[in-house]
C-alpha cells in the first residue's frame, strides 16, 4: 500500500505546492479534496491582495506569524488578525487582505464547501451606512 493509499497521511513543508493565487499573496495547497481544500499563505511585507472571493467555500485561517489585515464587502474599515487568532470567511465573501508590517505573515488556511477555491474579482463599490 503506498503512502497516498494511507487513511491518515502527511503532506511534508517541502511537499507543498503553488495554488490560486490572487495578486500580493503566495497560496501553497497540501491537498485539495471533493469538499475540503488546505494549505497556507504568505502575504509579503506592504502587500495588498486584489479582491477576490472563494465561492461556495468557507475558509478558516489561523495566523501562524505575523498580522493579516482583512476589507471585505460591506463592512467600511479592516479587522486585523494577530498571530494566534483564527478567522473566518464566509462564503461568496468579496474580500482582500493585506500585510501592514515589515515581515511576511504566514497563515494556515482549510476550506470546506467543494466550489473553487479563489476566484479574483474587480474591486467592489463603497459601502454607503447611513
Amino acid at each position: 500500500m503506498g503512502p497516498m493509499n494511507l487513511p491518515v497521511r502527511v503532506v511534508h513543508a517541502a511537499d507543498l505546492v503553488p495554488a490560486d493565487p490572487s495578486p500580493g499573496m503566495a497560496r501553497q495547497s497540501a491537498f485539495e479534496l471533493p469538499k475540503l481544500w488546505a494549505g497556507q499563505v504568505e502575504t509579503a511585507p506592504g502587500a495588498v491582495s486584489g479582491w477576490h472571493h472563494h465561492d461556495r467555500n468557507e475558509s478558516s485561517l489561523y495566523v501562524v506569524s505575523g498580522i493579516m489585515r482583512f476589507e471585505f464587502e460591506g463592512h467600511d474599515g479592516y479587522l486585523d488578525a494577530h498571530a494566534g487568532d483564527f478567522i473566518y470567511v464566509p462564503p461568496f465573501t468579496v474580500h482582500r487582505e493585506s500585510n501592514p508590517t515589515d515581515e511576511t505573515s504566514v497563515a494556515v488556511i482549510a476550506r470546506f464547501g467543494g466550489g473553487t477555491p479563489t476566484v479574483n474579482v474587480e474591486q467592489p463599490p463603497p459601502s454607503h451606512r447611513g
